[in-house]
């Protein structure tokens, strides 16, 4: 996991907050399982061409939900989501990123389908 960054939500102009990315299979397979609080969300950079199942995500040995934001090449919101504990969710359209933020995330900034989000 490397480069902090800050999540922007361009259309909202609204800062979802500190972001780390995932782009190695092994920190993408690990993400953010364990652990007990949630300060600096995390990016799965998800390989191109992978489809809806590919941007799929589990929350196995998660402590805490998430919210989370699945976005396409050019950073357009396709789908979020909260998500608990023990699930899994495919979103509704293939995801070249996979955000995980803490919960009241997405109702505070306003976050909605089909807005444009930065790392700044």
């Amino acid at each position: 996991m490397n480069q902090n960054k800050n999540l922007i939500n361009k259309t909202k102009n609204k800062d979802l907050g500190k972001i780390k990315f995932a782009d190695s299979f092994f920190s993408r397979f690990r993400g953010l399982m364990l652990i007990k609080n949630l300060d600096t969300g995390l990016v799965l950079k998800m390989p191109p061409g992978r489809g809806k199942r590919g941007s799929a995500i589990h929350m196995f040995f998660m402590r805490i939900s998430l919210d989370v934001i699945f976005a396409d090449e050019n950073l357009q919101v396709v789908d979020m989501v909260t998500l608990n504990p023990w699930t899994t969710y495919t979103p509704q359209a293939p995801a070249r990123y996979v955000i995980e933020l803490p919960t009241t995330s997405l109702q505070k900034s306003e976050t909605e389908i089909g807005d444009i989000l930065e790392f700044r």
